[in-house]
């Protein structure tokens, strides 16, 4: 389950640095290509709380330290 976690926060980060990228390199005008970014990171962010709360529910993860 760590591993999964950890790579979609570096889908997420990549996605985000992409956005960045498309908006330096379009002199921050509004892109299609950074809306896109954006985009998904949202669902990669969405995704990786419904996998966590589904991971909770059936066991996987217990809400204790």
């Amino acid at each position: 389950m760590k591993i999964i976690v950890l790579i979609f926060i570096v889908l997420i980060l990549a996605s985000l640095g992409s956005a960045l990228y498309f908006m330096v390199k379009d002199k921050g005008g509004a892109s299609t290509r950074t809306a896109r970014a954006l985009t998904w990171r949202v669902v990669f962010s969405l995704t990786l709380f419904m996998l966590l709360m589904l991971a909770y529910h059936f066991g996987f993860i217990s809400g204790k330290l």
